[in-house]
């Protein structure tokens, strides 16, 4: 008998009759003899409606009442599930994240899980039930409601996955599974069959929206099988494990896109030791992530340090940035919301020259200028002018030939 965590995200669940059908899936699932535990994200657009009730009510909202708010969504949608699980015959039963035990640190609206005491759902499962767990949140050590970010239910299902050795993690989308580019932007993309946690998490990492980055995190570390596929058909859908079992590994697995995030420079700082530390551990401990980097070389003993971060985390930025400027001397500072990030993800790029170059060509030939580049062994991305990503997207696949399956760098 195995056990199976599904997830399912909010147009999943957009209405009552798409909850039905997630019912009959799960019942399905069950059906085949397996224990099964759910995990459910908010109705449709719910959390987006949330946020908006409270930048009404308030400009600047405190994180704990925002936590306390948006975690409403998911106990509506885990007790309509578990309604619609019995009226087809199946014993079912809801619980918060809190009530199974998921325990976080308190960086309230970005929480990360550090524990799941995971005893009422293996006693619920032994009884015969289905478990339906409300994904996106948990309590922190001080007893406060927290919850996970944006995507934060990928999270919510990989990490109980981890915690109860399931046998397979599957998250169901409204997509058929994870693109070598957003098909939206690329209509000739191709959709993977498998691919691998470290390609998986850059991807996640650089704007792939079908996964939360966390959640790749977590089953890189605990080796949970990921089943990403659609909720709208039973085709199969694109698998995430460790690295693809195939003789030749296409040097390039997709291209991804960003436009969540905004340019920071800070200008005519004094070029003296300590004064990135200084400036990156303000940012840090405001709990705000950076992204790429780039500091300037030194002229007359001043430089430049230029970097990115989400947009969401700007109006907080600003704020730190108004003090710190002044406390390292630095002559000015100014923030681009103008920006977005375009990069190319594969394995086989460790093992092939040249891949930079096609695509910085690729770029040059659409007439699309870089702004800041960043590296890894497996990645490679471009900070170029928001209007021009999507046009950028396309050419580097192009370039590339993603659409034509396992594709050799010459």
């Amino acid at each position: 008998m195995a056990l199976i965590v599904q997830k399912y995200g909010g147009s999943s669940v957009a209405d009552t009759e798409k909850i039905k059908r997630v019912a009959r899936r799960v019942a399905e699932t069950k059906g085949r003899g397996n224990r099964v535990v759910v995990v459910i994200s908010a109705l449709g657009d719910t959390t987006d409606r949330l946020v908006g009730l409270a930048k009404e009510i308030c400009s600047c909202p405190p994180e704990r009442e925002m936590d306390m708010l948006l975690s409403t969504g998911e106990q509506v949608s885990v007790a309509l599930l578990s309604m619609a699980m019995h009226s087809l015959g199946h014993d079912a039963i809801s619980f918060t994240g809190a009530q199974v035990g998921i325990v976080t640190d308190s960086a309230h609206t970005k929480a990360k899980i550090i524990d799941i005491r995971a005893e009422r759902i293996l006693e619920e499962l032994e009884a015969g039930k289905v478990v339906i767990v409300a994904g996106f949140q948990g309590v922190s050590l001080d007893n406060n409601i927290t919850t996970l970010g944006r995507g934060g239910s990928d999270t919510t299902a990989v990490a109980l996955a981890a915690a109860l050795h399931a046998d397979l993690c599957e998250i169901y989308t409204d997509v058929d599974g994870i693109f070598t580019a957003d098909p939206r932007v690329v209509p000739e993309a191709r959709k993977l069959d498998r691919i691998s946690y470290d390609e998986m998490l850059e991807m996640a990492a650089t704007g792939a929206r079908v996964m939360q980055l966390r959640s790749i995190e977590f089953a890189r570390n605990y080796g949970v099988v990921i089943h990403v596929r659609s909720s709208f058909s039973e085709e199969e859908g694109t698998w995430i494990s460790g690295a693809p079992e195939r003789m030749e590994k296409a040097v390039v697995s997709g291209v991804t896109h960003d436009t969540g995030e905004a340019k920071i420079t800070l200008k005519g700082v004094p070029d003296r030791p300590g004064i990135a530390a200084h400036l990156f551990r303000r940012l840090a401990d405001a709990n705000i992530n950076v992204d790429m980097i780039i500091q300037n070389v030194s002229d007359n003993a001043q430089t430049d340090i230029t970097f990115t971060l989400s947009l969401d985390d700007l109006p907080r930025a600003r704020e730190i940035l108004s003090v710190v400027a002044d406390e390292l001397g630095a002559r000015s500072y100014d923030c681009d919301e103008d920006i977005a990030k375009v990069s190319l993800v594969g394995a086989g790029m460790k093992t092939h020259p040249g891949v930079a170059a096609d695509m910085f060509e690729a770029l040059a030939e659409e007439g699309i200028n870089i702004e800041m580049i960043s590296t890894s062994s497996i990645k490679i991305s471009c900070v170029v002018r928001n209007n021009e990503v999507e046009r950028a997207v396309r050419a580097v696949h192009r370039r590339f030939g993603l659409e034509h399956g396992l594709v050799q760098h010459e």
